[in-house]
């Protein structure tokens, strides 16, 4: 069969990413972050454009040049059409329909979270979900258990009915002090603490569902009145605080992945989003998997992440399919399942 060389592009919050793949195999993949945002507390859209906008040519430029894959030998583009913010996917969106124009080659269109599901399909060597198998996707803006019928098949289970995971992380991390991103510094100094030193209440929603602001709003008026009482509460407790308030997020996420098994008899289970690079959630997955005879499947961690292999990976699928785009594609910030 003919090597097929895909170009991708991923711009859809404020990481600048370009890839290159080699039929299922990734070449390259470079990420441009912004510290920009850290000043702020969060990802400001106005700045996070503009940052694309100088970011992107340089990206995609060292994607070719470290993959050694000259502009004319590319097969097709793909890129984020959605869901993000609405800055942010211009800038992809436009990059890659006036460069499929320039260099008359098919244009793909990708939805970031189907592609956050398909990066367990990039070839390295490792083992692969059979279809149906359910995926949770796990990142800043959302969180959802999706039964994955085939490549382009997906049907939303369960999602969050406010926050979304990733956020509850933030938004503790911001109670507690920390700087942004506050996610990972609270794994880290989870790792230190006792999972059970701090009870939290966990939200009672029914089916496969998820809420996350009650948890959020709990934790706060917690710290809130432990502060009151020692004001030196949180340093002297932050390790076993991150902990206590991860373990709780964990156990909410596995016991609806534990809902959702019983409920289809699916026992090929894949985890995918920013938010799946979490340690606790790993072992967790992985220990239920041993538990409960489930095949799981982790992402490696530059998989976790936004990053544009994964949109290629989709890219390549759908370039085999001939599910090409148009010059008339526009950004969706929420771009729904097809």
């Amino acid at each position: 069969m003919k090597n097929t060389y895909i170009l991708a592009i991923e711009s859809s919050c404020d990481d600048t990413s370009a890839a290159v793949l080699l039929n299922d195999k990734v070449l390259s993949n470079e990420v441009a972050n912004q510290s920009v945002h850290e000043q702020y507390g969060g990802v400001v859209p106005e700045l996070a454009s503009r940052a694309h906008l100088q970011n992107i040519v340089p990206v995609v430029a060292q994607a070719l040049e470290k993959a050694k894959v000259g502009k004319e030998e590319l097969s097709a583009i793909a890129f984020t059409r959605g869901p993000g913010l609405m800055g942010s996917l211009l800038v992809g969106t436009s990059f890659a329909k006036s460069m499929a124009m320039g260099l008359g080659i098919p244009l793909i269109e990708v939805n970031h979270m189907q592609a956050h599901i398909l990066a367990h399909f990039i070839d390295e060597g490792q083992k692969k979900p059979e279809f149906p198998f359910l995926a949770m996707t796990i990142s800043g803006g959302h969180t959802q258990i999706v039964k994955v019928n085939s490549f382009f098949d997906m049907e939303i289970l369960g999602e969050t009915l406010d926050d979304a995971v990733g956020e509850a992380f933030d938004k503790t991390a911001k109670i507690l002090g920390l700087p942004y991103p506050g996610g990972p510094l609270i794994d880290t100094y989870a790792k230190e603490g006792n999972p059970e030193a701090f009870a939290f209440a966990k939200p009672n929603i029914s089916g496969l569902n998820f809420s996350f602001s009650g948890l959020k709003t709990g934790i706060l008026y917690f710290i809130q009145k432990q502060t009151a009482l020692n004001a030196n509460f949180i340093s002297e407790n932050l390790a076993d605080i991150c902990a206590s308030a991860q373990h709780t997020i964990v156990q909410i996420l596995m016991n609806k992945l534990k809902k959702a098994v019983k409920q289809t008899g699916i026992k090929q289970i894949a985890i995918g989003g920013g938010v799946s690079a979490n340690s606790g959630i790993r072992t967790a997955l992985t220990a239920m998997g041993e538990q409960y005879g489930w095949d799981t499947f982790v992402p490696k961690f530059q998989y976790c992440t936004d990053n544009a292999a994964m949109i290629g990976i989709v890219g390549y699928y759908k370039y085999l399919n001939g599910d090409f785009t148009t010059q008339n594609t526009t950004a969706q910030p929420r771009l729904s399942f097809k």
